[in-house]
């Protein structure tokens, strides 16, 4: 399994717009794309900005490879969200996951 990881920060006051947004989903029609397993979405407030980190499961990476194309490290941002970041990643990271403990409909 995958996970690709992507870091944003937004201004304070756009922080919960910007997490509105990525429920239920994290990128609109993901959960009924073959090979992905689901996701999290991680917040904290820092000094003057909130960081967003989403982590998001796949079975490979050619099943991410094929909804993401060939540039599949390229971050994919939806326009309408956007306007909440102040920065962001241009480019996700990605890991083979080597264990999961407890953690209900993901397994290795």
């Amino acid at each position: 399994m995958i996970a690709r990881i992507w870091h944003g920060y937004t201004k304070p006051e756009d922080a919960d717009a910007y997490e509105a947004k990525l429920k239920p989903e994290l990128l609109p029609g993901i959960g009924k794309v073959p090979g992905y397993r689901g996701g999290y979405v991680l917040r904290r407030a820092l000094d003057s900005e909130v960081e967003f980190i989403t982590i998001m499961v796949w079975d490979s990476l050619d099943a991410l490879k094929a909804v993401a194309g060939p540039n599949y490290t390229v971050s994919i941002i939806p326009e309408d969200r956007l306007k909440y970041l102040s920065r962001h990643e241009s480019h996700a990271t990605h890991y083979e996951i080597q264990s999961i403990q407890g953690l209900v409909g993901l397994t290795r």
